[in-house]
């Protein structure tokens, strides 16, 4: 029990006992007036009969009311009164007929339906997440959120689920299609060209670095019964020649070997999107990549990676996904403020999302409230309650006393006045 639950209680406690002391008062104050009242009737006043049935009457109704009050929350004078210490002895059926009251007038579908229309959560929801302060504290605890989900699976597991994901979309996608797609317009762009003056201008400079070597290589291919000089003078004249060649190539933007890249490369994206073959050769190619041991260690990276990256983000308030978060959950706040469908919408699934829970789990909210009230000790549970209840009880003991001798001297006054 908190503090502040402790701290009430004793100031009910307190009450209490005062407004008993009232009560009692008010009894004793009676019972006093009853007997002078009685002592001066007695010696003749005529007055005093008339105050005398006010007392008297008046400690009838204080007696009453207190045996009242009192047959609540334990027997009176402890006699073994039937019908008395009723919240003791029927604590458990209060219980049931509390908790069979709660389900049949609280959750019932008209009236959480009806509740929850009042409330427009809608409109509420989407003018408060519509600030963007507001919208921040909802994106942090998302990322708790998510940080806590994601902390909860195995590195591995991950590793296995994303490259086995990967793989699959990988094997399902048709590759040849859109790549005849893309290097169609790649060619059609000029894109590729950039990559055709980067390798001629390399093969050139290679070629221009490497006399020797190339010259070897050709001298080499010669037949045996041809004499040296001439193998040199053939080799020398055919680096010559390459090297003019791939000067050519790669100063030359209309160079015939351009121009045949170019036609191989859109002969290939034409195969690529309509030719069988090609299409199924290319398939093939894929699936031969994908089995390849780097691509494959490339995807069980790819699990570790991302999931990295995404604790990353979501630790930093300003990253592009906390932002994209922040802006979603404010644009989903003005339209529920701005669009009375939507809004509608929202409220029409709080509602029956409310309804569902409610008759789904009718029964043991109310199984909850009868079993906790089980479960209470008999004199502690009445000693709570009376703390609670008590003190306003007391002012029906006072008012017993006031009407009772109200209804005393009425019903004195008229029988003197119509019937003696």
């Amino acid at each position: 029990m908190s503090a502040l639950s402790v701290t009430a209680d004793a100031e009910k406690l307190q009450g209490l006992r005062r407004m008993k002391v009232v009560a009692v008062g008010a009894l004793v104050l009676a019972a006093i007036i009853y007997v002078f009242a009685f002592l001066l009737e007695r010696d003749g006043v005529g007055w005093a009969g008339y105050v005398r049935a006010a007392a008297e009457a008046g400690m009838v109704g204080a007696l009453a009311d207190w045996f009242a009050v009192t047959a609540l929350f334990k027997r009176p004078l402890g006699l073994p009164i039937p019908h008395t210490a009723i919240i003791p002895t029927r604590k458990n059926a209060i219980g049931r007929n509390l908790g069979d009251f709660i389900g049949t007038n609280f959750l019932a579908e008209d009236v959480v339906r009806g509740r929850i229309r009042v409330l427009d959560v809608g409109l509420r929801v989407g003018g408060w997440i519509s600030d963007y302060d507001n919208a921040r504290r909802v994106s942090a605890e998302v990322a708790v959120g998510i940080k806590a989900g994601i902390g909860l699976l195995d590195d591995e597991q991950v590793r296995s689920a994303v490259e086995e994901f990967l793989r699959r979309r990988a094997e399902e996608f048709p590759v040849a299609e859109p790549a005849g797609n893309l290097l169609g317009q790649v060619v059609a762009d000029k894109a590729h060209v950039p990559l055709i003056d980067l390798i001629a201008g390399s093969l050139h400079d290679w070629l221009r670095d490497n006399q020797t070597r190339v010259v070897d290589v050709v001298e080499r291919q010669a037949p045996g019964w041809s004499p040296k000089w001439a193998d040199d003078l053939v080799a020398q004249k055919v680096y010559r020649e390459a090297v003019k060649f791939a000067q050519a190539v790669r100063d030359d933007k209309m160079h015939p070997l351009r121009t045949s890249i170019d036609e191989a490369l859109l002969q290939l994206s034409n195969d690529l999107r309509f030719d069988a073959d090609m299409q199924f050769r290319a398939e093939q190619a894929k699936i031969r990549m994908l089995d390849h041991p780097e691509v494959a260690r490339t995807l069980q990276t790819t699990g570790t990676v991302a999931k990295e990256m995404l604790l990353r983000a979501l630790d930093d308030p300003t990253s592009d996904l906390r932002v994209r978060i922040v802006d979603s959950l404010v644009s989903i706040g003005r339209s529920l403020v701005n669009n009375e469908q939507t809004r509608n919408r929202v409220n029409t699934w709080v509602e029956d999302a409310a309804v569902h829970v409610v008759k789904n789990n009718r029964d043991e909210i109310t199984a909850l409230i009868t079993e906790t009230v089980d479960r209470w000790d008999a004199e502690e549970t009445s000693r709570k309650i009376e703390i609670q209840v008590g003190r306003d009880l007391q002012f029906i003991r006072l008012n017993g006393t006031l009407v009772g001798a109200l209804a005393g001297l009425t019903i004195y006054t008229f029988s003197h006045a119509f019937l003696v």
